[in-house]
């Protein structure tokens, strides 16, 4: 008997659905990093691809040849993080698009695309703020320039310009904006007119209008996992899509044995924190250790009965989050590999 994650692809349909409605007309490129947050890389893209989604958000190149590999040629793989000449070539073979956010790694694209024989497409990251890579403004010029040096030479393609934000408050959302403007007009005024503009991510994407642009890349609000300390999802209109169940597996006088622990990824800090759901409602996790947790004891609990850990009926990944000072994207992504995926 172990845990098991089961993952509802209905539930993930209806998210997607909300999310392209709410950002329409801008398009939505789906976050898949981390094996899409935890729920199983080839089960979400495939189902992603299927009903219409063109964009995904890969991260790195490993993943994102992971995606080629599932959702086809047709399909926009966008991949925020490269390592050397060679890693950019297999990445370029694969018609991976490839964000760029120094000057050093555009030589290493351009290099690799000029060993491959074919052109980069590439994605300008301008920082916007949040420091978390990008060209730094007072050097974006020069590397606009560059840029578009290599485009007319048939090295590379610029596809888009992009950013992170912060999203921790509009006025330092509506600086970054600015910021981004700012760094359009550079583009633009190099003759590159029609690239693809992305900046916002699951929570600007929908509360700011101003901040979609052409497409916006969602992650969590996809999975169902609200941010820490907003609306709630019944507000959004999301559902996590994943339940983590446990079972019982000794009962004892301290309390309720159940097979998780945190070796299976459940943060041992929550240990008194937390409930989870039992056949006969919500009892308190006392104690969460490396191979099982202890659990208050309900009447009639039995060996073999399953304890809801998170998901439908009991916490969201966000609620545990916050009861730790974390996101929730930290509480799906720590679920251990290990433990099984099963889909509906």
């Amino acid at each position: 008997m172990t845990a098991v994650l089961t993952v509802d692809l209905a539930a993930f349909q209806r998210n997607l659905d909300v999310v392209r409605e709410r950002v329409a007309p801008a398009e939505l490129m789906l976050v898949v990093k981390d094996d899409a947050y935890a729920h199983g890389l080839e089960p979400i893209v495939t189902h992603a691809a299927r009903h219409g989604v063109r964009w995904f958000g890969a991260f790195d190149v490993a993943t994102g040849l992971r995606v080629r590999a599932i959702a086809g040629p047709d399909a926009g793989i966008f991949v925020w993080m490269v390592f050397g000449v060679e890693e950019a070539r297999r990445a370029i073979d694969a018609a991976l698009d490839l964000g760029v956010g120094d000057a050093d790694t555009l030589e290493e694209v351009a290099l690799a695309a000029e060993a491959a024989g074919r052109t980069a497409r590439l994605h300008l990251k301008i920082d916007t703020g949040l420091h978390r890579n990008g060209v730094r403004p007072e050097q974006w010029p020069a590397f606009v320039e560059r840029a578009a040096e290599l485009a007319a030479a048939g090295v590379v393609e610029i596809i888009g310009v992009w950013s992170h934000i912060a999203e921790a408050s509009d006025a330092e959302d509506d600086a970054a904006r600015a910021r981004y403007e700012a760094a359009l007009r550079v583009v633009e005024a190099r003759g590159q007119q029609r690239t693809l503009r992305h900046l916002a991510a699951s929570a600007a994407s929908f509360d700011r209008t101003g901040f979609r642009y052409d497409m916006v890349r969602v992650g969590a609000f996809c999975y169902g996992i609200r941010s820490a300390g907003g609306p709630g999802e019944d507000v959004l209109g999301v559902q996590p899509i994943a339940t983590l169940d446990a079972p019982v597996l000794a009962l004892g006088d301290e309390g309720v044995r159940i097979g998780i622990g945190s070796a299976d990824g459940l943060p041992s800090v929550l240990g008194g924190r937390m409930s989870v759901g039992t056949p006969d409602g919500p009892r308190r996790m006392l104690r969460i250790d490396e191979m099982d947790c202890l659990v208050e004891p309900w009447p009639g609990a039995a060996v073999g009965q399953r304890v809801r850990i998170m998901g439908q009926g009991t916490s969201s990944p966000t609620d545990l989050a916050e009861a730790m000072g974390s996101i929730g994207e930290e509480i799906a992504v720590r679920v251990s590999p290990l433990v099984e995926r099963r889909y509906r």
